[in-house]
């Protein structure tokens, strides 16, 4: 959050952790000093939206896996994500169940033989609806930074679909990239 000096990087939660670690977002306050936490509103099939299925490859009226949650900082909302499998991949294992995943969820996956390698991230802002505005407690005239991230595995297949919502003044994103000197 840019007034408290909070800074989020994508890097920690796209690598698989240990197991018996805590999740990204977890360890990511508690190195700052503060609680970072979830709460998992729903896990399940659904119809993947439009958007999402472009965005995982996939034709006709596909089913995927959606785990909705609101991360929270030192128990304010913070983000609104939804984060979508192909239904071939999570249906049936705990990424559709309403539980929260030791580790998180890209360790999960890794454990299902399903390792992120590149991911694709579009940043843009926009006014928040009247369901976000309530969530995510925004003043009414407060936008919305939107985070649409597509992880693929080695075989450029994309894994997972994240759609995140951050309240635009209380959020920052930072990018890190190497670059190439060839």
């Amino acid at each position: 959050m840019s007034g408290s000096g909070w800074i989020s990087t994508s890097m920690p939660y796209l690598t698989p952790r240990a197991v018996g670690d805590t999740d990204a977002w977890t360890e990511e306050g508690a190195k700052a000093g503060r609680r970072g936490g979830q709460r998992i509103l729903y896990a399940g099939e659904v119809p993947a939206p439009k958007d999402v299925a472009r965005m995982l490859g996939l034709t006709g009226e596909p089913t995927v896996v959606v785990r909705r949650r609101i991360i929270e900082l030192d128990g304010e909302p913070t983000e609104l994500t939804d984060t979508y499998y192909p239904a071939d991949i999570a249906a049936g294992t705990p990424l559709a169940a309403g539980a929260k995943i030791r580790g998180g969820a890209v360790t999960l996956l890794a454990a299902l033989g399903h390792v992120g390698v590149r991911v694709v991230e579009d940043v843009t802002a926009r006014p928040a609806g009247a369901e976000e505005r309530a969530i995510l407690r925004l003043a009414p005239a407060e936008s919305l930074l939107c985070l649409a991230r597509t992880t693929y595995n080695a075989a450029d297949r994309p894994i997972q679909a994240d759609v995140m919502l951050m309240p635009g003044g209380r959020q920052q994103l930072r990018y890190e990239m190497g670059i190439d000197s060839a």
